[in-house]
């Protein structure tokens, strides 16, 4: 008989760490923030202490404080894909302000440079200030209406995938044919949001569809969630493994602070909100400890049902080293790790889908 398959573990990678005084812990690298080495730093600490995938935010704004900038999360993720091993890359983009067919070759793009570890998390966007950048639309009143309109954008990301067939690359120097013109096919999309005929420029990618993450955020994203291959659930405001998200894998979010002891990570966190000039609230439920204290929350979380954990750390690198060399090790000890490697899909244990165009025959030409 076999047991339960291990708990999944994500990292989520923003600036200096999630929280905003961060920039200012001894072992912070502000002065980097931008540059390549330290990136791939934090990748390849991730890839070696055996973390499954990490996520790279990004957003259309400013941070509040108004001062710290950020590099683009799709570009980020292709800079550090070949100097690292068997971690995903899931780098995040809004897809209120931008266009689906752009996102898709990128996307495609970073599966190849990555050899099959690339995925996308979509997120929405209401803030008018977000919208000033572009000048081109007013932006819905109802959050339910950018959640119908990220589904129409992701259903366009996964048709341009697939608008290359497997083997449409035939590369035949004597009979001089490289594409079989009939196995690339438009995917004729017409919906309230997006008109798109296709098909792409760029051919299918390794995993043929590239997974979708997005975050469950309530009840009106409930249906978008639903149709993601993975959902990020804020740990204080659903119940790991309880929420109908379809077919959708579950991973917890949770901040972290961590430490050797439990009473050093309390003191660097008031440190930290001290340093800001207040206590900083998060998102979701923020845990400050020792690794072995947040394993027995983690395996909690796995008996109820859930996939897999997305830790923030609270300060990088600091908490990211101990994600790695602590947490890794603590779970290794506890049960068996997770030995999948190949393509993202294979890590999360989802199977390639079948070319939806080459089962129906619908040619482009």
């Amino acid at each position: 008989m076999t047991g339960p398959d291990p708990l999944l573990l994500a990292v989520a990678l923003s600036a200096a760490g999630r929280h905003p005084a961060a920039w200012r812990e001894p072992d912070a690298r502000p002065t980097e923030l931008l540059t390549p080495r330290y990136w791939v730093d934090l990748v390849t600490e991730a890839d070696r202490g055996g973390i499954d995938l990490v996520t790279f935010d990004d957003e259309l704004v400013l941070q509040p404080d108004g001062v710290r900038g950020r590099l683009d999360a799709v570009l980020t993720a292709a800079r550090v894909a070949p100097l690292t091993r068997r971690v995903g890359l899931v780098p995040t983009a809004v897809a209120t302000h931008t266009e689906p067919f752009h996102l898709s070759k990128a996307v495609a793009t970073l599966d190849y440079v990555s050899a099959g570890r690339a995925g996308i998390h979509v997120e929405v966007t209401a803030g008018a200030d977000a919208a000033r950048h572009f000048g081109r639309r007013e932006v819905p009143e109802s959050r339910r209406e950018l959640y119908d309109e990220a589904a129409d954008y992701v259903e366009v990301l996964r048709r341009l995938w697939d608008s290359w067939e497997d083997d449409a690359e035939i590369r035949d120097a004597a009979t001089g044919r490289f594409v079989d013109r009939n196995k690339l096919h438009y995917i004729d999309f017409e919906g309230r949001w997006f008109s798109v005929k296709g098909p792409s420029i760029t051919p299918r990618p390794p995993q043929g569809l590239p997974p979708v993450a997005a975050t469950y955020t309530g009840d009106d994203s409930g249906d978008f969630v639903a149709g993601a291959d993975i959902a990020f659930i804020p740990a204080g405001t659903a119940a790991a493994g309880t929420t109908p998200l379809g077919s959708a894998l579950t991973f917890v979010d949770l901040v972290v602070f961590l430490d050797d002891s439990a009473e050093r990570a309390v003191a660097r966190r008031r440190r930290l909100d001290d340093l800001h000039g207040s206590e900083v609230g998060f998102p979701t439920e923020v845990f400050t400890g020792t690794a072995a204290q947040l394993a027995d929350r983690l395996e909690d979380w796995q008996r109820a049902g859930a996939t897999g954990v997305r830790l923030h750390p609270g300060a990088l690198p600091h908490d990211l080293t101990q994600i790695s060399a602590q947490l890794t090790g603590e779970l290794g000890r506890r049960g068996p790790a997770s030995q999948r490697t190949g393509t993202l899909r294979n890590i999360l244990g989802l199977p390639r889908p079948v070319n939806r165009y080459a089962i129906t025959g619908e040619d482009a030409r």
